[in-house]
């Protein structure tokens, strides 16, 4: 009989090396938060409109009644929960809690404070194209009149608040809370109204540093329009559709050529260089054909 082969039966027996699991897609956690964020946007930003008119009632008009009150405080709960459930979703989606936790400080700030949500809107902003300059500062500009708005509207709200029944407050009502937050946020700061509470204090801190930030948006955005104008010389939009009318001719001086007036020069420099360069080619040949034709003639007699 022939023995079997040592280790056959055996061998077929155990069992291999687990096969490796297919990795997951590198970017699988981003793309889940990134549709949850398209979902959940302009809805979480309509709920904090809601949230800022909830919270504006009772202190624009302080005599509501109760059952008006009662239906704030609600709305104001059930927002912030809303907003409580979204921020714990997206770092439940991202692929690193902690990193995005640390890397989205307005988000938890919304979460404190749901009429923050606007200002989410920047990250819009941040995620455009660069090419398209003209439409990347137009929304630069309405991002910052929106929260020039948001930022008196919330600052005239939460003063009013902190001051009103204070000992020695001038600012007693709604309206003295939007001029004193006019007057803050544009730096101006006549002194007809000052807040006495440490938080209307805060809450004027922060409107200068936002009035400081909204001037430098306003500098940086006239800033760069006049060095684009510049840079388009004298015949303004025309030269940026496709290069169209762009010549060298019409960069006087003084000016700062655009780059198609630069690759334009340059493109004619070549050509007029390839043309010298052909006609000292044909002129050499002229010449060494003319030698030729000398040297061969019949009946040449040196002298």
């Amino acid at each position: 009989m022939t023995p079997a082969p040592l280790g056959g039966a055996e061998d077929a027996a155990t069992p291999g090396p687990p096969e490796p699991r297919p990795a997951p897609h590198p970017d699988g956690g981003h793309a889940r938060l990134r549709r949850w964020q398209a979902a959940t946007e302009w809805p979480l930003t309509a709920v904090s409109l809601l949230f800022l008119v909830a919270y504006a009632i009772p202190i624009a008009r302080p005599d509501v009644s109760a059952d008006v009150r009662a239906v704030c405080t609600t709305v104001l709960a059930l927002t912030w929960l809303l907003f409580v459930v979204d921020y714990v979703v997206r770092a439940r989606l991202a692929p690193r809690t902690w990193t995005y936790v640390r890397r989205h400080p307005l988000e938890l700030a919304v979460v404190v404070l749901p009429v923050l949500r606007p200002l989410l809107l920047v990250s819009v902003v941040v995620r455009l194209n660069r090419a398209n300059a003209v439409r990347l500062r137009g929304r630069v500009v309405r991002f910052a009149v929106a929260g020039t708005f948001l930022l008196v509207l919330v600052g005239a709200l939460l003063v009013t608040q902190a001051e009103r029944g204070a000992p020695g407050a001038s600012i007693v009502n709604l309206g003295d809370g939007f001029w004193w937050a006019m007057v803050t946020i544009t730096t101006v700061g006549y002194g007809d109204m000052v807040p006495v509470t440490p938080s209307g204090r805060v809450v004027a801190v922060c409107l200068m540093l936002g009035g400081v930030a909204l001037l430098g948006v306003v500098t940086a955005t006239l800033a760069s329009l006049l060095v684009e104008r510049v840079a388009r010389g004298p015949s303004g939009d025309a030269d940026d559709e496709g290069g169209a009318g762009v010549g060298v001719d019409d960069v006087p001086l003084g000016r700062v050529a655009s780059p198609e007036q630069v690759a334009l020069l340059t493109a004619e420099v070549q050509a007029l260089r390839a043309e010298i360069v052909a006609a000292r080619r044909q002129e050499e040949r002229d010449e060494r054909r003319g030698r030729g034709q000398r040297g061969a003639a019949p009946g040449a007699v040196d002298p």
